[in-house]
């Protein structure tokens, strides 16, 4: 029962994952693109807002770009260019331990201003209340496997993440054998990630996939009042 409730979670459930970000992104872009941003209450506690969304943003697109290299990177490619499987190791603890860090001041941030200000609590909705407190238990249990990580410099507990992203691309039926053994923080960590990209497209979290610069030419709805209609206002 335990290895099909494993398999389930890290062999089929990304799948779902995936297939509902990808998907579902596509279908919310095309059917309510006005929807497509992130909503905004930046002349409320502006100070705050600033330095937690600073930090909050720099340090997410570290850990997500350093996950994405670090899991999806052949280990054949690392092995060709004489980098060790304990050096890379290494690197991931520090510079994503930094980034983590700096994500998690934020989000904490971030998240007192919305729950603890009326005004920004009154134009909060509960989405936005979600995934904020969802983002910052997910880079809290990443902090968590730092000393995990710690205890392994040689890289081999590395090696069973990265066999098991390339295996989920890969299509290997087999992929979450690789990570049947690591501890259970390693693995809330994944299912929570897999959450958050299963729940991507309905939350205000699609800004991500799109620059600004599109707004300079897109029409859009736009509400225009005369000074006649200003004079009785």
């Amino acid at each position: 029962m335990e290895a099909f409730v494993h398999h389930l979670l890290f062999g089929i459930y990304p799948y779902i994952a995936l297939g509902v970000l990808a998907i579902g992104s596509i279908i919310r872009f095309d059917r309510e693109p006005y929807s497509w941003r992130s909503g905004s209450s930046q002349l409320l506690r502006r100070k705050q807002l600033i330095w937690g969304s600073v930090l909050f943003h720099i340090g997410v697109l570290f850990v997500f770009f350093g996950h994405l290299v670090g899991l999806l990177t052949p280990i054949a490619l690392f092995d060709a260019l004489g980098i060790s499987h304990g050096a890379k190791q290494l690197l991931a603890i520090i510079a994503g331990g930094i980034a983590g860090v700096m994500a998690i001041i934020g989000a904490t941030l971030l998240i007192h201003r919305r729950f603890f200000d009326p005004r920004v609590r009154a134009a909060s909705n509960v989405s936005d209340n979600m995934i904020i407190l969802i983002l910052w238990v997910q880079l809290a249990l990443g902090l968590a496997t730092i000393p995990l990580s710690a205890g392994h410099l040689d890289g081999h507990e590395m090696v069973k993440f990265m066999s098991w992203a390339q295996g989920i691309f890969t299509f290997r039926s087999d992929a979450a054998s690789s990570i049947a053994d690591v501890h259970i923080i390693f693995k809330l960590h994944l299912f929570l990630g897999l959450t958050i990209l299963l729940i991507f497209p309905f939350t205000r979290l699609v800004h991500m996939l799109s620059a600004p610069v599109r707004y300079l030419w897109r029409g859009g709805y736009q509400i225009v009042r005369s000074r006649r209609n200003l004079s009785h206002g």
